[in-house]
C-alpha cells in the first residue's frame, strides 16, 4: 500500500513539473505577440503625430512649402520664377530665379483696364512666344512666389494661366518671398537670366475661365464671391473703376482672409471651415472676381484645392464689370 501511494505521489510529482514546465514555454511563446502589439501601438502613434503635423500646414497640388523650395531650387529640373516682377527682384530675389509679371502674360498692352477683354489670357500665339522667351520649359517644374498676403497673389495668377495653357507640374510657394527669406534661402540682386525654349500652346483649357458675356448670361448659376478689401467691396474706388460698389449679391471673402499671420496659408481644414461659413459648398458652381482678375485667380486655386472644384475665374473682374454690369 505504501509503494503504491509513494508511486502515485512520484506520478503526481511528475505531473505538476511537466505542466509548470508547459506553462513556462507558452508564456515565453506568448511574450514576443506582446512586443509585437507595442511596436504596432508605437507605430500608430507616429502615424497619428505625423497626421497632426500635416493638418498644421496647408498641403495641396499646387503648392509646396519653403523647406521644398529650399531643398530643390538648384535642380536642373525646376524653374524659379519671382512673380514681383524685375523691379522687386533688382532689390533682391531668391538665388537663381528669374522674374516676369502677369501683365506680361495678359492682354494688358490691348486697351485699357475696364475695356473689353482687357487683362485676360493672351492668345495661344503670343502665350506660347513669351512663355518660351521666359524658358518656362513644360517639362520642368515651375515654382512661383510672391508677396503672398502682402501682395496681389501675382504667383497664383500666373500659375492659374500656366495650367489653363497645358502645364501640368506647377506650384506656388506657401510664405512667399518674405517666407523664403526667412527660411535661410539663398538670396541674390537682380533676376537670373532666362534659358529661351520652343513653347507651343494649343489651346487654352477655360475650365477654371469666364469672361463678361457668359457671367452676364448664366448669373444665376453661379455664386459669386469678391475678394478684394472692405473698402472695394463696399464702394470706394481705389483703382480707376468706372463705378463702386459689387456685383449683385456676392459673397465677401477678402484674398488676405486666406493667410495666417505669419503669411502661410491657413490649414485646409480652417479654409474649408471658412468657406461653408460663407454659404459656399463644394457642389456649387462658384466665380471669383476681384479688380483685375489677380486676387481671384489665387482664390480660385485654392478653394480647388480645398476640393471646390467648379470655381471659375473671373479674370476681366471688376474693371470691366463696373462698366457694363449692374452693381451694389
Amino acid at each position: 500500500m505504501m509503494r503504491r501511494m509513494k508511486k502515485y505521489a512520484a506520478l503526481f510529482l511528475a505531473m505538476v513539473m511537466i505542466a509548470g514546465i508547459a506553462g513556462c514555454e507558452s508564456k515565453k511563446e506568448e511574450a514576443p505577440k506582446e512586443e509585437v502589439e507595442e511596436t504596432t501601438e508605437t507605430e500608430e502613434q507616429e502615424e497619428e503625430t505625423d497626421e497632426e503635423e500635416v493638418a498644421d500646414e496647408f498641403t495641396g497640388e499646387y503648392v509646396v512649402n519653403t523647406d521644398y523650395v529650399i531643398e530643390h531650387m538648384n535642380s536642373e529640373d525646376v524653374i524659379l520664377v519671382d512673380a514681383r516682377g524685375e523691379e522687386a527682384a533688382a532689390e533682391e530675389t531668391v538665388e537663381g530665379a528669374i522674374a516676369t509679371t502677369w501683365q506680361y502674360l495678359a492682354t494688358c498692352e490691348d486697351g485699357a483696364p475696364g475695356d473689353a477683354n482687357w487683362g485676360c489670357i493672351l492668345d495661344t500665339e503670343r502665350l506660347g512666344q513669351r512663355l518660351g522667351e521666359l524658358g518656362l520649359d513644360k517639362e520642368k517644374e515651375i515654382i512661383l512666389f510672391a508677396a503672398a498676403d502682402e501682395g496681389w497673389g501675382d504667383d497664383g495668377r500666373i500659375a492659374w494661366e500656366l495650367l489653363a495653357a497645358g502645364y501640368e507640374d506647377v506650384k506656388i510657394v506657401n510664405g512667399g518671398f518674405q517666407g523664403l527669406k526667412a527660411a535661410g534661402a539663398k538670396m541674390q540682386q537682380g533676376a537670373s537670366q532666362p534659358q529661351p525654349c520652343e513653347i507651343t500652346v494649343d489651346a487654352i483649357d477655360e475650365t477654371h475661365v469666364i469672361n463678361t458675356d457668359e457671367l452676364q448670361e448664366n448669373y444665376d448659376s453661379y455664386k459669386v464671391v469678391d475678394v478684394r478689401a472692405d473698402e472695394e467691396y463696399n464702394g470706394e474706388i481705389l483703382y480707376g473703376e468706372a463705378n463702386g460698389g459689387h456685383l449683385p449679391g456676392a459673397v465677401h471673402i477678402r484674398f488676405t482672409d486666406l493667410f495666417q499671420e505669419d503669411s502661410t496659408l491657413k490649414t485646409n481644414a480652417e479654409l474649408t471651415q471658412m468657406f461653408e461659413d460663407a454659404g459656399l459648398s463644394q457642389d456649387d458652381q462658384i466665380v471669383t472676381y476681384c479688380t483685375g482678375g489677380i486676387r481671384s485667380a489665387y482664390m480660385q486655386l485654392v478653394m480647388e484645392m480645398c476640393g471646390f472644384e467648379q470655381v471659375k475665374n473671373y479674370d476681366e473682374s471688376f474693371y470691366r464689370w463696373a462698366a457694363v454690369g449692374e452693381l451694389e
